[in-house]
């Protein structure tokens, strides 16, 4: 089975217990690793059978994959930001966003009705931002948190428009899995990627030593801080209101003729 996730350091964490052999499974994964929007394009050609994706590209690929109940990255008091070198007006101006495919992307969009979106891999936005190359930039993973200690300010946190609008967490990332894999075989994923982010919650620090292979210099504490954002009791199991979340957004992304709705099908043991 082809399992792919992303280079952060909350995937590493939560795939440690399955990948390592902690996890026992009778499945002989091929494990590869990419950037969100590079495997969001991957699963546009069913290239994956399991895939982190954005909450953003499922709307186009409903009909491909289908959303584990175990694995999503949820927002909850954070979540992507705009950041620039000094305080600006973000109306027309450019800004670099990590994929067109990204929840980033699509939040931005939905919130921001005029600019000049600069496509590039993610760990590429606050390096441009910095040199000058665009006026802003939107930052996902640890960005979000490390933005200021490279000397940039924030000017739009896509968390704090979600949640006055909504209410709700905020669904950024799933894991899904390819439709055409039988049912039973899908529900024995499932209960095996449960068992490896339970196995990370409960040993923390044996945990972060793998995802420290992913930590791109950034220090242990925040590294830390990072994977605990992103993998907690949302990622464990899906809940009511984080499924309320994502018909939410899909359905403010269909208001604006961003998408059309998809049924939400999620797998749930």
């Amino acid at each position: 089975m082809l399992v792919a996730h992303t280079p952060d350091a909350d995937d590493a964490f939560m795939f440690y217990g399955l990948l390592s052999g902690k996890i026992p499974t009778k499945f002989e994964i091929t494990h590869i690793v990419e950037d969100i929007e590079t495997l969001n394009k991957k699963a546009f050609r069913s290239e994956i059978d399991v895939t982190a994706l954005s909450v953003h590209a499922y709307a186009f690929l409903h009909d491909k994959y289908r959303i584990l109940s175990t694995g999503a990255s949820v927002g909850d008091g954070y979540g992507p930001v705009v950041v620039a070198r000094r305080g600006i007006e973000i109306e027309g101006t450019s800004i670099a966003v990590p994929g067109k495919y990204t929840t980033a992307n699509l939040l931005l969009k939905l919130a921001v009705d005029d600019f000049q979106p600069v496509e590039m891999r993610f760990d590429e936005v606050l390096p441009a931002v910095k040199r000058g190359e665009v006026n802003a930039g939107l930052v996902i993973h640890e960005g979000q948190i490390t933005y200021a200690q490279q000397g940039l300010v924030k000017i739009l946190d896509l968390w704090e428009w979600w949640y006055e609008k909504t209410r709700l967490p905020l669904p950024l990332g799933i894991n899904a899995i390819k439709r055409n894999i039988p049912e039973g075989v899908q529900r024995d994923f499932l209960k095996v990627l449960r068992e490896s982010v339970q196995y990370a919650l409960e040993n923390v620090e044996e945990a972060l030593q793998h995802a420290m292979n992913y930590s791109r210099g950034a220090d242990k504490e925040l590294v830390k801080k990072f994977a605990l954002m992103y993998v907690n009791n949302y990622t464990y199991e899906m809940t009511d209101e984080v499924v309320k979340a994502h018909d939410e957004l899909y359905r403010m992304a269909q208001r604006k003729g961003f998408i059309e709705r998809p049924p939400l099908d999620i797998l749930f043991l």
